[in-house]
């Protein structure tokens, strides 16, 4: 698993723990997610915000497929993002990922109980499946997170549909299937339901 040092208490935690965070007074700097939120709540002016880790846990997607997944507080100002992925054999996240916004100064298990029942949810949908052709759009309906396609210099994007990568060429040959048909593209916030 891949690790990293807390520029602010030197603390070793998985890649996933952190966040990178600039300042006024402080270029760019890896914190841990702890530090994050502590430096978050002095600058809110909240001052009896306490961070809750949660275990990760699996749960199956609608393949069948079972995947462990891990959980990551973030104080936003006047929100709290519990937010919850798959991670890589490096502990880099990866594949799924679900997000819920709550009040930081309520009970996070309340929001994480809402955030398990949303995954839950998207989990049990399918948007893909192999055919003849490769991959192929399953009832004409889509959805997915658009991603960086991870290639220096690259403006271009990725989608990961179904908890996996997707070249952006490999959408378009999806798409090919529904040629002279009509689309909508709408792009959400990651904390919104689609």
């Amino acid at each position: 698993m891949s690790v990293s040092q807390c520029a602010a208490c030197k603390a070793i935690v998985p890649r996933h723990d952190t966040v990178h965070a600039v300042s006024d007074e402080h270029s760019d700097r890896l914190l841990c997610t702890a530090c994050f939120n502590r430096e978050m709540a002095k600058h809110a002016g909240i001052d009896d915000f306490d961070e809750t880790k949660f275990e990760p846990m699996r749960l199956p997607d609608a393949r069948g497929t079972v995947h462990e997944f891990h959980f990551r507080s973030l104080l936003l100002g006047d929100k709290l993002s519990l937010e919850a992925f798959d991670t890589t054999s490096e502990g880099q996240p990866s594949g799924y990922r679900f997000q819920m916004l709550g009040d930081p100064l309520s009970d996070q298990f309340v929001l994480l109980g809402k955030l398990i029942e949303k995954m839950r949810r998207l989990l049990a949908v399918a948007h893909v499946r192999h055919g003849g052709l490769g991959l192929q759009i399953v009832n004409e309906t889509i959805r997915g997170r658009i991603e960086w396609d991870g290639v220096e210099h690259s403006h271009m994007p990725c989608a990961v549909v179904d908890g996996r990568r997707v070249e952006w060429d490999e959408l378009g040959r999806m798409l090919m299937t529904f040629e002279g048909w009509q689309f909508k593209l709408e792009v959400r916030d990651p904390s919104d339901e689609i």
